[in-house]
């Protein structure tokens, strides 16, 4: 479907393909759209530790997955959305819709899924313009202003995602980590009504993880100390915890679930045997959400107040993006960035 938009150029930023040297700002067309495409002009986009990691890998993808904007222009099949409607979304952008994950609300796991990084490499949230498909796309409640959003579409999504998996009713949910995640699945977890045990290396955190819901904080330090087990340990933090220590009935209950979330990709997780087979121990791997549970995590932020703690920055070039990857490198960021455009 040809638009006003059809042809026109703008900036793309992606890493130069090789590991190391500052981000580079390339071109990209806009092209006719498809029936069910959706031009965004993007207005607010999150600044992601996978984005940085995939820069510092050397891909060359278009950097920027969690963005919001305004819609410019849609495909002539597209019905739920409209031009000037607040819209969002990037990591999952596409899938199969009919194959056994799709066909029940996992299409996230979809095979013939594209997802940021593995797929559609020149279009990303790092710029003027995000061509999305409808579905893949979400509209933003009024409740939730366009800066806070932007984070959710990844970071939100994440954590979500892991405890509508998990987590029943009465359970005790832990949390390792207070940062990019680990503050939003605090939220999260305390607004769908469960106790959440926050641990944490820093004592002076405390009042800061009791501010977001925690009804427990939690030295990772001394986790013996806990009050009674969690049946839920969600792993938000950037290292992996002491499993001698933590594997232990009275810390993580009997059939609990560890979910590890931004702990290290790269390299063995670890755990001790004994202890998964006698407790009846789970692991529990997640992603970003499927859709409908995407579309539902906004409006449940929206109605619960839910909010990233974020820095906004405008936009000033690659300059901005390469300050805020030193930034997340050096652990400054509290706890997410928003580029905005």
């Amino acid at each position: 479907m040809a638009s006003s938009f059809t042809g026109k150029e703008y900036p793309i930023y992606r890493g130069q393909g090789g590991p190391g040297g500052p981000v580079i700002r390339d071109t990209a067309t806009i092209p006719e759209l498809g029936p069910n495409d959706v031009l965004i002009r993007i207005t607010h986009s999150g600044v992601c530790f996978t984005d940085q990691e995939f820069y510092r890998l050397g891909s060359p993808v278009a950097l920027g997955h969690e963005g919001t904007g305004i819609i410019e222009a849609i495909g002539s099949a597209v019905t739920t959305l409209k031009v000037g409607d607040r819209a969002g979304g990037g990591f999952h952008r596409h899938s199969c819709g009919k194959c056994h994950y799709c066909l029940t609300g996992q299409d996230i796991f979809c095979y013939e899924r594209t997802i940021f990084g593995f797929g559609d490499f020149s279009n990303g949230t790092f710029g003027q313009y995000y061509l999305g498909k409808e579905g893949y796309v979400h509209r933003i409640p009024d409740g939730l202003s366009s800066e806070d959003s932007a984070p959710l579409h990844c970071a939100g999504a994440t954590v979500y995602s892991a405890l509508t998996d998990t987590v029943k009713e009465r359970d005790r949910v832990g949390i390792i980590g207070i940062g990019g995640l680990g503050h939003l699945a605090i939220q999260f977890a305390a607004k769908m009504g469960v106790e959440v045990v926050v641990f944490s290396s820093s004592a002076d955190k405390e009042a800061e993880a009791r501010a977001f819901g925690a009804s427990e904080f939690v030295l990772l330090s001394e986790p013996e100390k806990i009050s009674a087990p969690v049946n839920v340990l969600i792993l938000a933090g950037s290292k992996y915890p002491d499993w001698t220590r933590f594997l232990d009935d009275k810390i993580l209950a009997r059939n609990g679930t560890i979910v590890p979330l931004a702990a290290p990709t790269q390299g063995p997780l670890t755990l001790p045997a004994d202890k998964l087979f006698w407790s009846g121990f789970h692991v529990h791997s997640t992603l970003v959400a499927s859709r409908a549970k995407h579309a539902d995590m906004l409006k449940f932020a929206a109605r619960n107040g839910v909010r990233p703690l974020i820095q906004k920055h405008k936009f000033e070039g690659v300059e901005t993006i390469d300050k805020i990857f030193k930034d997340l490198e050096d652990g400054k960021v509290r706890y997410r960035a928003v580029i905005e455009f």
